[in-house]
This record gives structure tokens, sequence and C-alpha cells, in this order.
């Protein structure tokens, strides 16, 4: 069973990813707008005043334009590094120091403050390949997320940031998927 989870996760993660890339210039904009309102929207329902997200990659929906509003708006932004171990490190956004990983995605660079800054947080905003109705999280295949969310005894709301087409009846489940609370689309927030 979990081998055949394993499988359909790889080949929905390479069609998702091939879908990514298709999509233009102007799309990816106007997605970008969208989001970031309604990530907004988030922030301000939750009174979040400390939050984690993550720096956007060329292909995944942007949160580039969110980040900048949440800096103006004095909102603390916990930022993720990535650990041998597995596990996530934390650090607070200056809104400008980044650099590539060497899987492909920008990671924040500055002072770590350690997995368990996450305690602190008002809201969680996490990436995704994929969410289904049921809130359960198809991620990128590295656990990191999961390892985290599942660490967490009480953890504050966990929102995940998909395209619309991502947002989809079931996704492949292993024992370890953790679930969210909702998702942030460019058409809107949905809650599970």
């Amino acid at each position: 069973m979990a081998t055949d989870a394993k499988t359909e996760k790889r080949a929905l993660r390479a069609e998702i990813r091939q879908r990514r890339r298709s999509h233009g210039e102007l799309q990816l904009s106007e997605h970008a707008e969208h989001l970031s309102h309604h990530l907004r929207e988030l922030v301000v329902a939750h009174g979040a005043t400390r939050i984690s997200c993550y720096l956007s990659g060329e292909f995944e929906p942007s949160t580039r334009p969110f980040l900048s509003w949440a800096s103006d708006a004095g909102i603390t932004v916990l930022l993720p590094v990535t650990r041998e171990d597995g596990l996530l490190d934390w650090v607070v956004s200056d809104g400008e120091s980044e650099h590539p990983h060497e899987l492909g995605f920008p990671e924040a660079i500055g002072e770590l403050l350690g997995p368990i800054a996450l305690g602190d947080a008002d809201l969680l905003i996490v990436p995704a390949a994929s969410i289904d109705l049921e809130g359960y999280r198809m991620g990128w295949g590295r656990g990191y997320y999961d390892r985290t969310l599942g660490s967490m005894a009480d953890r504050p709301p966990v929102f995940a940031v998909v395209f619309d087409d991502e947002l989809v009846g079931a996704v492949p489940r292993e024992v370890h998927d953790e679930r969210v609370d909702g998702v942030v689309t460019p058409s809107g927030i949905t809650r599970f």
C-alpha cells in the first residue's frame, strides 16, 4: 500500500511540476496578486502578528508580494531553513537575504532560531504540491513539513498555498502525511 502511494505521489508531483512550468508570466502575476490578497485576509482574520511562511520559487504560487506586505505591516515572518537531519530551522525575514538551496528552491539567510521558534507563531503558511478536500497535504517528498507539523503538540492554524487546479478530491496518502486547516488559492480561502 505504502509503495503504491509513493509511486502515485511521484507521478503526481511530476505532473504538477510540468503544469506549473506551463503557466505564463501574466497568469503568474495575476495569481500572485490574488494570493497576496487572500493571504492578507487570512492574517487579518486570525489577528496574526507572528507567522511562518516560505520563499516561493520560480514556478510556485508566489508568496513574494504577500511577504512584502507583511514586512511593511510590521508582521514578524519566520522563514524555513532546511537541516541535514530533516527538520526545519527558522529565521526572521529581513525581506532580502536568501540564496538558492542545492535542491533548487530559495532559502532564507539569517540567525537560526531553531525548530522551537515556530511554537510562538500565530499562523503557519506552508507550501504544497497538492491538497485534497479533507485537508491532506501532499508535499514535494522531502518530509520537512510533515515532520515539523507532526512534532507540534499545540500548533496554530496551518494553511497551504497551491494553484486552483491543485485542490483536488483526494491525494495519495501515507501514514506520516499531515492535514492542514485550510488552503489558499488564487480564487480564495478554503477551510477544512
